[in-house]
């Protein structure tokens, strides 16, 4: 198992029918998602698409997650938790800013993926919605949203099966509110499907 440090971030390749497996080493921490085709990297993870073509806005296990372009990048193969968010962007410095009311820095997931997928040629107005996971936000009657802790214990795990040549990059969530006040690392693995 590779290791994220809290607030930190990495990007790497993924192969056709490998296996991601991320896992909260410590429980209640969150991981931020995002993934582009590796052949044409405009081709990028949607939100609108995968919760529009499941029809929830929470994807669990049997749920693909599907590009812009309509295509299925991952299957979510195994999933403990059951709770993940595909609504909120990466936490950024203008989250801090007009969320938290801080103008100190503040490490960000917005940050920590661009600097790691800079290196594969993606710029930072091309990071899209993130798949948040363990992420846990409520959406109320009213439509108002509640960010609630994570339901993910030390040890759950979600695992998704590539469907696709991917870029992705992966983060351990910098944002209080969604780790329910503190930051840990995030686990995480890749394997041959």
């Amino acid at each position: 198992m590779l290791r994220l440090e809290p607030q930190t971030g990495t990007a790497f390749t993924l192969r056709k029918s490998q296996l991601l497996t991320v896992i909260d080493v410590e429980g209640e921490q969150v991981a931020d998602l995002v993934a582009f085709a590796a052949d044409d990297p405009r081709e990028a993870i949607s939100s609108g698409r995968s919760i529009d073509y499941a029809n929830t806005i929470y994807l669990t296990a049997g749920n693909v997650l599907y590009s812009n372009r309509s295509r299925p990048m991952f299957t979510i193969t195994r999933d403990d938790v059951g709770r993940h968010d595909f609504l909120l962007t990466p936490c950024s410095p203008d989250t801090f800013r007009i969320i938290y009311k801080r103008d100190e820095y503040h490490a960000s997931c917005f940050e920590n993926l661009a600097t790691n997928l800079a290196r594969f040629g993606i710029a930072p107005d091309a990071i899209p919605t993130s798949f948040n996971i363990f992420m846990n936000v409520i959406v109320n009657a009213d439509g108002s949203l509640a960010i609630k802790p994570p339901r993910s214990h030390a040890g759950d795990a979600i695992e998704l099966r590539a469907e696709m040549d991917l870029i992705v990059g992966l983060t351990a969530c910098s944002a209080e509110l969604t780790n329910n006040g503190t930051f840990k690392p995030i686990g995480f693995s890749v394997s041959a499907g």
